[in-house]
């Protein structure tokens, strides 16, 4: 009689569960984790991602992709990471037959973001790429159709689309606490005097498209609609570093209901906030795109506190979560896309000496 109570009570919980859709991590219980590999080992793999995939609850760090020889012991000490599961830019097609692995981290400088995102879905891996998406508009449609083509997913590592407070911005574009939106403020940037490729046109370079990207994506989700206008203007003061690149990229954005936005980026200044005036209130987040400590206020005193889990953390086990539950990435390629439609338009009016250009982001 036990044996059929048993019996019964587990056939129960199984027609249940076909019945009952069921929190993703109750599924990820029994499956092994996400295999992740990086392509680039630079200072953003080396001191955010790697350790922030440690702190996962669905991810793995199994492989490497990395034209430095010399970075691949300590890595594989570090992380465990077998020799069978090591590769270079020339041999990373071959992670197909690899199953240890299924998604691959593009962590490359921008120019290189297309190319080895679409070997990557070629290799039939999941792909997740680093901010900004790619240097043009055919180049993230190129990547999202490989990865329909090869039935995998896609995700750009907005972080900060991932992160508690921004995510509260969002949700205040919808729910309008302090009434409609009249305007908002966004600035991204740092004082840089090494900038390495960043300071290099070909390779994908400039304030805009490291930074600038942030008060550009962040508006976007904050004011809750796509911009239909932009005026910008570039400027360089140190020319010694940037002779190629906008060291500062100042620009407005228009959207619909008149709601603008004044955004700012730099690599000769710091500045890191978010303001937002509504018609019966304002809220602001300061910083709102560091790696931690993102907090704000609101003109009737509530406080947004910091999360406490780490971002890219945060970020990779969303990712993971929507690979093993087959449900759509929270910031797909098309979110990407959108960005460097507008980010063309951008650079087009600052050629221009600040232009006033409609956007089509359809």
């Amino acid at each position: 009689m036990g044996n059929r109570r048993a019996f019964i009570k587990r056939s129960g919980l199984v027609l249940a569960a076909t019945a009952i859709p069921f929190p993703g991590f109750l599924f990820s219980q029994n499956r092994r984790k996400i295999g992740v590999a990086f392509v680039g080992l630079g200072s953003y793999s080396t001191h955010q991602l790697a350790p922030a995939l440690q702190e996962t609850r669905h991810c793995e760090l199994r492989g490497i992709v990395t034209g430095s020889p010399e970075k691949i012991p300590r890595w594989q000490e570090k992380y465990e990471i077998p020799d069978a599961n090591v590769y270079n830019y020339e041999n990373m097609h071959e992670i197909a037959n690899n199953d240890d692995i299924d998604v691959i981290y593009i962590v490359l400088p921008n120019s290189m973001h297309a190319k080895y995102s679409i070997i990557a879905a070629n290799a039939g891996k999941h792909v997740w790429c680093e901010k900004p998406m790619a240097m043009n508009t055919k180049e993230c449609r190129e990547m999202i159709s490989a990865c329909e083509k090869n039935n995998v997913k896609l995700a750009i590592g907005y972080r900060l689309q991932h992160e508690k407070n921004n995510r509260i911005m969002m949700k205040w574009a919808e729910t309008k606490p302090y009434g409609p939106i009249q305007d908002l403020e966004a600035a991204a940037g740092f004082y840089s005097s090494n900038p390495g490729w960043r300071a290099i046109k070909e390779m994908g370079g400039g304030a805009m498209y490291d930074m600038g990207v942030y008060p550009l994506n962040t508006s976007r989700y904050t004011a809750g609609r796509e911009p239909i206008a932009v005026s910008a203007k570039s400027y360089v003061t140190r020319e010694q570093l940037f002779k190629e690149v906008d060291e500062t990229m100042e620009f407005t954005l228009e959207f619909p209901d008149g709601i603008t936005a004044n955004c700012r980026t730099s690599f000769g200044e710091g500045m890191n906030n978010l303001e937002v005036t509504c018609n019966d209130g304002s809220y602001y987040l300061q910083p709102f795109q560091s790696y931690s400590g993102v907090k704000g206020a609101t003109s009737d005193g509530k406080i947004l506190e910091p999360m406490r889990n780490n971002q890219q953390a945060v970020q990779m086990d969303d990712d993971a979560l929507a690979i093993i539950n087959n449900n759509p990435m929270m910031v797909p390629g098309e979110e990407g896309l959108k960005d460097i439609i507008v980010l063309e338009k951008i650079y087009e009016s600052a050629a221009a000496g600040g232009k006033r250009l409609e956007i089509n982001t359809l």
